[in-house]
């Protein structure tokens, strides 16, 4: 089991985020990425889901925002990092999966593709892997097979890159195998041989890329791109035959986007909303895969049921074994330095810190007989390990050390048996790849084998044979015979009438002619032969009675083909009408001609091969019924061309018809152009007078102009010299005002001096006034004091002299209310004064 690789890559500024003047919101610390909410000050102190900082760990964080700073991180970083391990991979056997997510515009496709300067990581990871097959191959290691394949997710449905643009590669359709998981149907693999051939086709995968322009990326992505290797290396280890197939699934997604921010409207915003569903979708998978993970790691929690959304969405059914299945998977998440992006900066992070949790299941993608062989023989190891470590004479005469001894030599057999069988196979299979004249394809569910020589493809007429048999025929001679021939045969046959050597096939510059042996039995398309006779292509012949063969020349078939193409029918009309004739006279001779079958065998198989000539002879009946149907499209093709030279000629004399009608209007345009150059002429001599006019009327109205400008300067000075005059005189009315300004600012000053003293004053008077209150009052307290020991007799006065003390505080109060408003009443002043002399008076006189 593995854990999904999370790396975290933070890019540059762009020019949009710098002209919003916003500010740097991430920082990085080894695998440490910090992520800041600048709307919340700092300081402050609330819920967890509102700090002001946040960080998430992770098994790599790249600074690639600023390239002076010590710790910025290049692509060739990000290969080392992450590309060397896909390869390590792949080389061992495992599948592998990069996939970049993040916003549009975040970095995603320069960090996958790159650009001309400084290429990406699915460039890098080509290389490297050829560099490495190169190497390997050098030293004789292993032999190496590379096929690539490109596609695209748009509007949920499949597209090949690598196909031109057709209704039948816009929608492709997905297929579940079994084994080999989910795979797109008839998306075309190409092989390549070194990094120039995956370059090329790479960028022509990239131009047919559906690309757009949005608010927030001039070169948006608006489609998920998936390039695939399938990578196959065959090798020895410990003696041992193996092949490996391994699987890299190179993504590179399209950028999750809100529609205000892209200001995306009509066919953008169903591509942006496609491409949010499946990644929605995606996220909903890794949720998922996290928690099944994490209910893996805890085996004391209570196991609940997970459902896995993969099939919601194209993407994440062709990522099925990528996401918790048989891969070793990397995710790229790319961010936005900007805080203006904080929100989709934040989902980011924390989409990546999900898919972390995920636990894959990779496995090294083997024969599974090179994988028993491999386990028996670790198993052997560990016995002999046990065997050697308890190998005393009590243990071994133990029961358990003698079925260890047993099962010892059972898997030894067992794996010396398999590895016989397997390495037999594996040689055969081997030594057929390596014959440079045949080639083995696959051509949609079948398989097509081809050859460059000349052949015979044997037509079996055992019901119980499955196999198909092919002999070469090579340059020079061909001896054809049976095992007790004196000389050794090149082909070995058997069956009735066949001699121990029948007959020669002569290959002479491509020239094939079959020769008998001996007045030996062979038939070339039902007709015996005695002679040497050239052999055409699909020539059916008869070696005895009962092998039989047709011939094939490939390169006489290309030629045919050729002919057909060019649509030079005739000779291959007339070879195929005598190849259909051949055909019925030898299906007359084997239904007639008791010879060709064993009349002393049984009557059932005689029934069973007459049934099988008859449906031949209604295949052939067919076959000829289509070669005169060929016939009769060839003449009615000839009488078309009839036809159409017919129009042409008649469409010839039409043109010859038009050309004339040509001359004639050339002649009159000739005629009209003199007509038109004598009346430019004239058309020239009037222009010529108008613009001698034209100057004399301009020169007047200059000199016209010029007598204006004089008349207009004398107004002008004269009224120059007026505003002089007024002038002086307005300078001498504001030097008047100014004195008079300046008598009024010292009036001002005097008397602004004689407020303040006035102020002074009165201020002084008020705290007089505040004085004497002050005294009045601590006077009146005095006599309540005397009150308490004056008699009964007395309550009355002092009751009296009280009231007199009221009225006069009441009276003083008064004045200092009118003082502070500024209006100073002396007579009250005055009242007051004489009734407290008053008081005072009666006072002396009661004592």
């Amino acid at each position: 089991m593995a854990s999904v690789k999370v790396a975290v890559r933070v890019r540059p500024m762009n020019r949009r985020e710098k002209d919003l003047n916003a500010k740097f919101i991430i920082s990085m610390e080894k695998n440490k990425t910090t992520i800041t909410n600048l709307k919340i000050p700092e300081g402050a102190t609330g819920d967890t889901g509102r700090e002001r900082t946040k960080t998430f760990t992770y098994d790599f964080s790249y600074f690639s925002a600023d390239s002076k700073s010590p710790s910025f991180v290049c692509q060739e970083m990000v290969f080392k990092n992450l590309g060397m391990d896909v390869l390590k991979s792949a080389f061992e056997g495992y599948n592998a999966c990069v996939f970049a997510y993040g916003q549009t515009g975040s970095g995603k496709s320069y960090t996958m593709m790159g650009n001309a300067g400084d290429a990406g990581l699915i460039p890098r990871i080509c290389e490297g892997l050829f560099s490495k097959i190169s190497e390997k191959t050098k030293r004789n290691e292993a032999s190496f097979r590379t096929e690539v394949s490109y596609l695209e997710i748009y509007n949920e449905r499949v597209r090949d890159l690598l196909r031109r643009k057709s209704s039948k590669t816009n929608n492709l359709r997905i297929r579940e195998h079994p084994k080999e998981g989910p795979y797109v149907e008839d998306l075309s693999k190409h092989l390549v041989q070194n990094y120039t051939d995956v370059e090329e086709l790479m960028d022509a995968g990239n131009i047919n890329r559906t690309t757009a322009a949005t608010g927030m990326n001039d070169v948006s992505s608006r489609s998920h791109a998936i390039f695939t290797i399938n990578f196959t290396q065959a090798k020895f280890d410990s003696e041992m035959p193996c092949e490996t197939v391994s699987k890299i699934h190179l993504v590179d997604l399209a950028g999750s986007e809100r529609a205000d921010a892209t200001g995306a409207t009509g066919v953008r915003l169903k591509e942006g909303g496609n491409i949010n569903k499946s990644l929605v979708t995606l996220g909903n998978v890794i949720s998922a895969l996290a928690d099944l993970s994490q209910d893996a790691t805890n085996p004391l929690s209570k196991k609940k049921q997970v459902f896995v959304p993969y099939r919601d969405s194209v993407l994440t059914w062709l990522l099925k074994d990528s996401l918790g299945g048989n891969s070793k998977t990397i995710m790229i998440a790319t961010i936005s330095p900007a805080d203006v992006n904080y929100g989709e900066t934040l989902s980011t992070l924390r989409y990546a810190n999900r898919a972390k949790n995920i636990i894959n299941k990779p496995t090294i993608n083997e024969d599974p007989n090179v994988k028993l062989i491999r386990e028996l023989r670790a198993e052997i190891a560990r016995l002999k390990a046990l065997l050697a470590q308890g190998n005393q004479i009590a243990l071994l005469d133990s029961p358990t050390a003698l079925s260890m001894e047993e099962k010892l030599q059972q898997n030894e057999a067992r794996v010396q048996e398999l590895t016989k069988e397997w390495t037999n196979k594996w040689n055969e299979t081997q030594d057929i790849l390596k014959e440079q004249t045949l080639a083995l394809r696959k051509e949609g569910i079948g398989v097509v084998l081809d050859s460059e020589l000349p052949h015979l493809i044997g037509i079996d007429d055992d019901l119980l044979s499955t196999g198909i048999i092919l002999y070469h025929l090579k340059e020079g001679q061909t001896y054809v015979g049976r095992e007790d021939a004196i000389t050794e045969q090149d082909i070995v046959l058997h069956g009735l009438d066949l001699e121990s050597e029948h007959c020669v096939f002569e290959n002479l510059n491509g020239t094939v002619n079959l020769i008998p042996l001996n007045g030996a039995q062979c038939s070339v398309n039902g007709i015996q032969i005695t002679e040497p006779t050239h052999l055409n292509q699909g020539a059916v012949i008869l070696l005895g009675r009962t092998n039989m063969f047709r011939f094939n020349h490939p390169k006489e078939a290309a030629k045919l083909r050729e002919k057909r193409k060019s649509g030079l029918l005739s000779s291959f009309s007339l070879s195929m009408t005598d190849l259909s004739k051949s055909c019925d006279n030898l299906s007359a001779v084997m239904l007639y001609n008791p010879g060709f079958f064993p009349v002393k065998g049984p009557i059932c198989l005689r029934l069973e091969f007459e049934r099988q000539q008859r449906e031949e002879l209604e295949k052939l009946e067919s076959k000829r019924k289509q070669i005169e149907e060929m016939e009769e499209k060839q003449k009615s093709d000839k009488a078309e061309l009839v036809r159409m030279q017919q129009e042409v000629e008649s469409q010839r004399k039409e043109t010859e018809i038009v050309q004339l009608q040509i001359r004639k209007q050339e002649e009159s345009l000739k005629r009209r152009s003199v007509h038109i150059e004598s009346r430019l002429k004239d058309l020239l001599a009037e222009k010529e007078k108008f613009e001698e006019e034209r100057l004399r009327e301009q020169q007047e109205i200059e000199l016209q102009k010029k007598k204006q400008q004089e008349e207009i300067f004398d107004r002008v000075k004269e009224e120059l010299q007026r505003l002089q005059e007024l002038n002086h005189n307005e300078k001498v009315e504001k030097m008047q005002i100014f004195r008079e300004l300046e008598k009024l600012k010292k009036e001002k000053d005097e008397q602004y001096l004689k407020l303040e003293s006035e102020k002074k004053r009165l201020e002084e008077q008020e705290r007089e006034q505040v004085m004497l209150v002050a005294h009045l009052e601590e006077q009146l307290r005095e006599k309540q004091v005397m009150i308490e020991l004056l008699k009964r007799g007395d309550v009355q006065r002092v009751e009296e002299e009280r009231r007199d003390l009221e009225e006069i505080r009441e009276s003083l109060l008064k004045v200092k209310e009118a003082r502070s408003e500024g209006d100073e009443n002396h007579e009250e002043l005055e009242k007051a004064q004489h009734e407290f002399v008053e008081f005072k008076r009666k006072q002396l006189e009661q004592c």
